[in-house]
């Protein structure tokens, strides 16, 4: 059955909105090699007993629990649980630093409390602009945390602030998020490949 005449023309746009980003996103070979070596960092930090720290706003925050979900809990394979955990989960740490310091500082000093070297911190922000997912990732950079982010295009300040920046080539805000699930499921499929082989 096909759909609605007044809602088929929108459907159908997004779909293929979304298809050409993720187009464009297989003929990254930068990104793609990025994707590859933080896979990489991931299942050695991971197998070293260090974990995942995962950050976002809004709709990133909602895929930051949803990726840091996959490794707790399991992808594809029965396997070890992994730790990973989303920095936006706990609403007292949240509201608290937010409420004595600022918005800005609410990941940076969860960083500071939870983050050791040789773990791994995982920004998502559709702009790269998020002061508070900065603000995180320097923290993260100081303490010796490996540093990661997935974005738009631009890359925006998290590009310059990571040491591994995945820019969706996209400035949708939709499509963006699209993809940065899409990435996510990739890295939980090869290092769970890789944790369980």
């Amino acid at each position: 059955m096909m759909p609605d005449d007044s809602f088929g023309t929108l459907i159908s746009q997004r779909i293929r909105e979304s298809i050409a980003v993720k187009e464009k996103l297989l003929r990254d070979e930068t990104c793609l090699v990025i994707l590859g070596q933080v896979a990489s960092i991931m299942t050695k930090a991971l197998r070293s007993g260090d974990k995942l720290l995962f950050m976002g706003n809004g709709g990133s925050a909602a895929d930051a629990q949803h990726l840091a979900a996959e490794f707790a809990g399991r992808y594809r394979k029965e396997r070890r649980a992994l730790p990973a955990m989303a920095l936006s989960v706990n609403m007292s740490s949240l509201t608290a630093i937010a409420n004595d310091y600022s918005f800005d500082t609410v990941f940076a000093r969860q960083v500071e409390a939870m983050g050791r070297c040789g773990d791994v911190a995982i920004g998502l922000s559709t702009s790269g602009t998020s002061s508070n997912i900065v603000r995180g990732m320097e923290t993260a950079r100081r303490l010796g945390l490996v540093t990661v982010a997935l974005t738009g295009e631009s890359g925006g300040y998290l590009k310059d602030t990571v040491e591994y920046c995945m820019c969706v080539p996209s400035s949708e805000t939709p499509r963006i998020q699209e993809a940065h699930i899409l990435l996510g499921h990739i890295l939980c499929e090869i290092v769970e490949d890789a944790i369980t082989s």
